[in-house]
């Protein structure tokens, strides 16, 4: 695994940039939105007005056309009603059929009167083929006509004047009286067109007023021209029906800014005879100018929030950005010692071995454990232990040089690489000399209340004599140090081929475990089959102690118990799980010691109260199997202990691997009722996505945090940032480590559910584990005092 170390402030500064222009981009994005609806507003008011504006003009253009057709209509009606009722009167009169003769000038200017006043056109003639008039005027009138009489000429030759089709200016049908006129009298047809006249728009209209009857002969033909101009009084009719606001009449475009201008033009050439001006009606621009001022506050209120909500997100990125490499620094060093711890120790080592590959330098590594550490940790309890890996690990940096690297890797196991040893032996001795030395003097503990003599042993190896890989040489250092203890302890030894001949101290554990659980797993399947012929060597019994969990209210009730297995060793005595459990994980044997465990865990389980759980740790190997869960299930049906009373323990290291496959085994696991716990929360590879994604029941706080409380006040910061989280996840959590009243009384205080620790109980075999006892009245668990087991 390839780490990466935050290294120093230039790491940050760049995150920092880019934190930045990743704002920036928002800020752009937040402005462009805003901007984005402030035209879409002007834009929908736009195109409101366009759309209005293209109405009126429409509706202006269909009422132009309409008075157009209603004058062609009206006078069509006229000149038929004339024809139907005068004309054929002056025939059986006996007048001629001449209209000058019929109906004389008198009767012309009648007509013209009529159709003035009656209908209310502006001006009204009558006229023959040759536009001649044909009534009596005045000499302005007369005038006047001489003016207008070029522009009727076309019109009094337009070939639809002619009565060879039937007519389209009424939309009635006629009455029977009507019907039997129409057959003596041929029907009209009248004309209406829009021109200039006098530089006026105007809608001139023609229909003939004498008709002969079929088979008669024709008189000359008589017209009747009407004149109406759209500039006046029609123009104001036209405003008030289609609500012009300001209508007038130009010949030019010559609107103002907010003014349109409508073009008129001629029927027959198409030619523009003049502009109708009006102010239109813009319901778009009305609503946005309405709008506009809440739209602007709205904009420039969301413009403040934003900016606002920007500055707090920068501040936090920064914050995040700085708890991120605190963190990550934090991960790669230990937490009780602040010595590089194994990542780190990893990372330098392969720096050290690609240097030696193309140098002539000689380094060295080494493995350091300390003697009867255990012995110490079980007589004086955790915090004495903790004190001693300090203080252990401040003697031992103080004989290093200033290149050395000492690191922590776990419990009392320690690692040292040694840089730059060239061919002088002497440097070695020294330093392992003075190690040595150092760990054997009296450690003064619990503030001088006890003393603890423990000494240490060393195994080192030479790179790059030794082996290539890191693998390689980690397993010769191991080997020597395994030779150091077994020669005696408090000594060092260097690696030499000859060690491996059966002396490797993994591959001893290994065998032996083998068989130890080979033992085992024959006498629990096969107890009656046990021939007194068997040959296998005794290297004693696995054995599960259980150390109980209790409640952090209602008088400390034990509310479950974690499993531990122990190895009562024929010859070593009995040991703990940092002897075999690596040996186990090698020899790929723990998969079998895992469910050996799991087994008799719930087993004995079945046997306590049922509000209580069993705790069974499980080992990354364990979660890699693809059927885990299955085999899971096979123990709780063959025991009888219902699921949801068993609670699986994971290593924060088992969800880092393969989270796919892990995260099925646990969805598997956890709909079968069966609770999950994370151990050692915070000392390893924290994330707090595996609590959400993994679906947590249980954080157990490492006894490393619940050491320094009393002492340091990180302890008691990190303990309740841990409690808060979860509260607020809904998770429970058990505090580790407790071996005093205060750290009890304090971990209840900050919200803990459960305690576990020396207080309370050490772990002991089942035979001894009575607080799970019934009573005969069938009482739950049993409360433990307050001062118990200290």
């Amino acid at each position: 695994m390839h780490i990466v170390v935050p290294s120093s402030s230039n790491t940050f500064q760049k995150s920092w940039i880019a934190s930045g222009r990743i704002l920036f981009l928002i800020a752009i994005s937040g402005l462009g939105a805003i901007g984005l609806v402030v035209l879409s507003a002007l834009w929908a008011g736009t195109e409101s007005d366009a759309a209005a504006l293209d109405r009126q003009r429409q509706l202006v253009n269909a009422r132009l056309r309409e008075q157009v057709d209603q004058v062609a209509h009206v006078i069509g009606q006229f000149g038929n009603g004339y024809l139907a009722r005068v004309y054929p009167a002056s025939r059986s009169a006996g007048v001629s059929s001449s209209l000058d003769t019929v109906l004389a000038g008198a009767a012309g200017s009648a007509i013209s009167e009529t159709a003035m006043s009656a209908f209310g056109y502006d001006q009204a003639f009558v006229v023959d083929e040759k536009a001649q008039l044909s009534m009596l005027t005045d000499a302005k009138t007369e005038k006047r006509y001489r003016w207008m009489k070029p522009l009727f000429l076309p019109l009094l030759k337009d070939s639809r004047l002619t009565a060879s089709q039937r007519p389209t200016f009424t939309d009635r049908m006629p009455s029977s009286l009507e019907s039997r006129r129409a057959s003596a009298v041929r029907p009209n047809h009248a004309l209406a067109n829009l021109m200039r006249l006098e530089g006026r728009p105007t809608i001139v209209g023609i229909v003939a007023i004498n008709e002969a009857p079929e088979g008669q002969p024709q008189p000359t033909r008589q017209f009747l021209i009407v004149v109406r101009f759209l500039d006046g009084a029609a123009l104001d009719e036209l405003s008030r029906q289609q609500g012009l606001n300001g209508a007038r009449f130009a010949r030019t475009a010559d609107a103002d800014e907010n003014e349109v201008a409508f073009q008129i033009d001629a029927t027959a050439n198409g030619e523009p005879i003049g502009f109708i001006v009006w102010r239109p009606d813009l319901p778009g621009s009305r609503v946005i100018g309405r709008l506009m001022p809440a739209l602007s506050i709205a904009a420039l209120v969301i413009a403040v929030l934003f900016s606002v909500l920007l500055v707090r997100l920068r501040s936090s990125l920064g914050e995040l950005k700085r708890s991120e490499l605190h963190a990550r620094q934090l991960a790669l060093h230990d937490v009780l010692t602040d010595l590089p711890n194994r990542a780190l120790f990893a990372m330098r080592f392969e720096e050290c071995l690609a240097e030696t590959r193309h140098s002539t330098e000689r380094s060295a590594v080494a493995l350091l454990d300390l003697d009867r550490f255990k012995a110490v940790n079980d007589t004086f309890g955790h915090a004495a232990g903790d004190e001693l890996i300090r203080m252990a690990a401040e003697r031992i940096r103080s004989v290093l040089r200033p290149g050395d690297t000492l690191a922590r890797l776990g419990g009392d196991e320690f690692a040292l690489l040694l840089r730059d040893i060239r061919n002088d032996d002497k440097v070695l001795l020294s330093i392992c000399d003075a190690i040595v030395a150092e760990l054997g003097r009296p450690f003064p503990l619990l503030r001088g209340e006890a003393v603890a003599r423990v000494g240490g042993s060393i195994g080192l190896t030479i790179v790059p004599d030794a082996g290539r890989t890191a693998d390689d040489l980690m397993r010769y250092a191991d080997v020597a140090l395994y030779e150091a203890k077994m020669g005696g302890r408090g000594q060092w030894r260097v690696y030499s081929p000859s060690m491996d001949g059966g002396r490797n101290a993994r591959d001893i554990l290994k065998n032996e475990l083998r068989e130890v659980l080979a033992k085992g797993t024959a006498s629990s399947a096969e107890s009656a089959q046990t021939g007194p012929g068997s040959t296998r060597p005794d290297f004693g019994s696995l054995e599960v102690y259980y150390q109980t969990v209790h409640r952090a209210e209602g008088g400390y009730a034990a509310s479950g118990a974690e499993a531990l297995v122990r190895w009562r060793h024929s010859q070593r005595g009995l040991l703990t799980p940092a002897s075999f459990i690596p040996a186990a994980e090698e020899g790929g044997l723990i998969d079998a010691l895992g469910f050996w465990v799991l087994r008799e865990s719930c087993k004995a389980a079945c046997d306590w109260p049922e509000d209580t759980f069993v705790a069974v740790n499980v080992s990354p190997a364990q979660l890699r199997r693809p059927n885990f869960a299955e085999e899971v299930i096979a123990v709780l049906e063959e025991t009888g202990l219902p699921p949801s009373r068993l609670e699986l323990e994971l290593t924060e290291s088992s969800l880092i691997e393969d989270n796919s496959d892990i995260y099925t085994v646990l969805k598997s696991l956890r709909s079968r009722g069966i609770q999950i716990s994370l151990d050692d929360f915070g000392t390893g590879f924290s994330c707090l996505s595996h609590l959400v994604r993994f679906d947590i029941d249980r954080i157990k706080i490492d006894r490393s945090f619940v050491s320094q409380l009393g002492a340091k006040a990180n302890g008691a910061a990190i303990i309740g940032a841990i409690v808060t989280l979860s509260r607020n996840l809904g998770i429970s959590t058990t505090a580790e480590g407790v071996e005093t009243e205060y750290q009890r009384d304090f971990l209840t205080a900050l919200g803990c559910t459960d305690l576990q620790g020396y207080f309370f109980s050490k772990p002991v075999p089942l035979r001894e584990l009575d607080c799970f006892a019934k009573s005969e009245g069938g009482a739950g668990p049993r409360t433990i005092a307050s001062g118990a087991i200290a």
